[in-house]
């Protein structure tokens, strides 16, 4: 989301199917108004789950007088894949783009369809600035980023006003070599690519430049380049500077890589500003210095933020060293951050996850409440519960189990729904429920007989999904507000975490709906309802007490992956449906486009005899799934570990050795990918 110089009355978005929409700079704005649309030129993701698309805009300094615009997207009908940066012209002060005005600038070869990058600014000195990731696959197997003769992997600085379609600015490294961007050449030549500034990024998404800062500061570009298996960064990128990737993922060696880097000398990569690991976040999202006057006590700061988990930090430096400050937490997917004329910083998201429901956008402005969440320090408090025994529910709660539950270490578990009354819940099309705001959902969970954690999971009046959790006394009198960043502690002879509030929207994504158990083909069995005795089917319950909006769909009960009387591949794609089709769906926030839903067709699932796009968790040669062989799928070592690779990747320390051999027997008995 960008504005366009000397015009602060509009704001510009792209969209990543192709289209640029406008609306008015105010909080009441009308519907966005499409000025451009170039879907049939643009690949993008028909179900939104991967890096392909209109990517990225550029407003020309002069656009008042030359109208010009610039757009980096993937082009459709290319093998190999390619990106395109193409200027338009814009009319009638922006309200339009002329698609026929289309005047290509470089088309850009890559191997696959991940890390695009896509950023595009004008710099402090006049020249277009191209932020590019390393073309794709795990590990980056072409040595793209750390490789000269090929623009994949850089930041790019070229000068648009001059030559045809560019120029080369003097000051660039081996400005006298033909230029790499450019079809037929595409960086295969032999001379280094003159378009290069900085180099070895993995997938820069986003950068920015300091508006305070002069053209060649240290401090004029600011970056955040999403991780692989372990760290994101922020970078202070300056010319000519070699950032590491794929020899190092932040300030860590990448020991898969370790042979191609054994006689690197990493002693001059340019050290990360800042860095985090996957137990924190997962995808940074780059963001601005803040210049502008409504959050004053952050002038000068840096600000950005993480997609899956949708945190917001901004930096702390003394004696040149940078610290992340305290996080807010925004329960969204941050997908980029925008700067008005005015300095003022908006961030622009998917509210579930899903590229195709709509997104939003939030304004930064200062905090004035004086309260925190509202939710009580006690479960006693929180009215969930009997206050005078909390192990028990509140009146009115509805009691529910799923045919097949989640892995959780081996506890066993109580569910309950709240719902307003005046609420319904709607149910789609394969069976996902939305609840309405006001809705909670509780969860015991016991170990040897003793209550360890209550999780509430409570959609907001305003709509927002977020996550709580309690921790229970030794004498089980009462449970107590876990911490929002969680915690761990050995209870028996076991690690059992307590997750973060952030790590429940990991797992509880939008694309699943949220709420992950209640759903139609796991709520159409038989449930003995304690409060009157009585079995009933809970589908025909819930819709006996009148608790749907609308006829839910007619679907089949989930198969039960303990039953070992049903059939092994039903059994075992319930299991994936439940342990990882929150994540591993359409719309998911993985980077994989895997989709494990238990009623997806083999060919369909992006798993059989596919290369792992996040490394090979340790399986040499291994593909995700290889029919008749589970010690080399990938998909079956993930669930058989825990640390870095396991699968779920979080709020587990014990291994599922049931589910896995599962797995073991599905994969060994599959022949073929159909």
């Amino acid at each position: 989301m960008v504005q366009a110089p000397l015009d602060s009355a509009h704001w510009y978005v792209t969209e990543q199917a192709g289209l640029v929409k406008r609306f008015d700079n105010k909080p009441d704005a009308a519907a966005p108004t499409t000025i451009l649309d170039i879907q049939m030129n643009v690949d993008s993701p028909a179900t939104g789950f991967d890096e392909l698309g209109l990517l990225g805009i550029a407003f020309h300094p002069n656009f008042a007088t030359n109208h010009y615009v610039y757009l980096l997207y993937s082009r459709a009908g290319t093998s190999p894949r390619q990106n395109r940066i193409a200027r338009f012209t814009a009319s009638g002060n922006g309200a339009s783009i002329d698609p026929t005005t289309e005047f290509p600038i470089m088309d850009i070869n890559k191997p696959s369809d991940f890390h695009n990058g896509g950023t595009m600014n004008f710099g402090p000195d006049g020249y277009l600035y191209i932020g590019l990731g390393d073309g794709g696959k795990a590990n980056d197997p072409g040595n793209n980023a750390l490789n000269p003769n090929t623009v994949l992997g850089k930041m790019l600085r070229i000068d648009v006003d001059h030559g045809s379609p560019y120029a080369i600015p003097a000051d660039n490294a081996n400005a006298a070599n033909p230029p790499c961007g450019f079809s037929p050449r595409n960086g295969r030549g032999s001379a280094a690519c003159p378009e290069i500034y900085a180099t070895g990024f993995r997938n820069p998404w986003k950068w920015s430049f300091d508006s305070a800062a002069p053209a060649g500061s240290p401090r004029m570009l600011w970056l955040a380049d999403v991780g692989q298996d372990h760290y994101e960064e922020v970078d202070l990128v300056e010319k000519d500077k070699n950032y590491g990737w794929s020899c190092r993922e932040g300030l860590h060696p990448v020991a898969i890589n370790a042979d191609r880097c054994a006689n690197v000398d990493v002693s001059g990569y340019a050290n990360p500003i800042n860095e985090y690991a996957h137990d924190i976040g997962d995808s940074v999202t780059g963001g601005y210095v803040y210049r502008g006057a409504a959050l004053h006590d952050l002038v000068g700061k840096y600000i950005f933020g993480d997609y899956v988990n949708g945190y917001i930090w901004y930096l702390n430096e003394s004696n040149n060293k940078f610290t992340r400050s305290t996080k807010i937490d925004t329960g969204r997917f941050i997908a980029s951050f925008a700067q008005g004329n005015d300095k003022e910083l908006y961030f622009v998201s998917y509210p579930d996850g899903n590229a195709h429901k709509g997104g939003q956008v939030f304004a930064l402005r200062p905090n004035t409440s004086t309260g925190g969440t509202g939710v009580p320090q006690n479960l006693s408090q929180t009215g969930c519960v009997d206050s005078a025994d909390p192990k028990k529910p509140a009146a009115g709660l509805i009691p529910y189990a799923p045919v097949a539950p989640f892995w959780s270490d081996g506890a066993t578990k109580q569910r309950w729904i709240a719902m307003p009354d005046d609420g319904a819940i709607t149910v789609s099309a394969d069976g996902d429920f939305e609840f309405p705001p006001k809705t909670v959902l509780v969860k015991n969970f016991s170990l040897g007989g003793q209550l360890v954690e209550t999780r509430l999971f409570m959609r907001h009046p305003d709509g927002i999904w977020a996550g709580y959790t309690y921790e229970w006394s030794a004498d089980q009198k009462e449970a107590t507000l876990v911490d929002a960043n969680g915690k761990q502690k050995m209870i028996g002879n076991q690690m059992w975490t307590y997750p973060s509030q952030s790590d429940c929207l990991r797992c509880h994504t939008g694309a699943a709906g949220f709420s992950l158990g209640p759903e139609a083909d796991q709520l159409n069995n038989n449930y003995g309802y304690p409060s009157t005795g009585k079995t009933g089917n809970q589908m025909d319950t819930l819709a006996h007490i009148g608790l749907f909006a609308n006829q839910p769909p007619a679907v089949a009960s989930l198969p039960d992956p303990t039953n070992v009387n049903a059939p092994l591949d039903e059994r075992a794609r319930a299991y994936l449906h439940i342990n990882c089709s929150g994540c591993h769906r359409p719309n998911g926030p993985t980077q994989s486009n895997m989709d494990l839903r238990f009623n997806t067709a083999m060919a369909d699932r992006n798993v059989c005899n596919v290369d792992p796009h996040a490394g090979d968790a340790g399986v040499a040669g291994g593909k995700l799934l290889i029919p008749g062989n589970h010690t080399s799928s990938i998909l079956y070592a993930r669930m058989h570990s825990r640390g870095e690779y396991q699968m779920p990747p979080l709020s587990s320390s014990l291994i599922d050795e049931n589910g896995a051999a599962l797995l073991a027997n599905w994969i060994d008995s599959l022949t073929g990918c159909e």
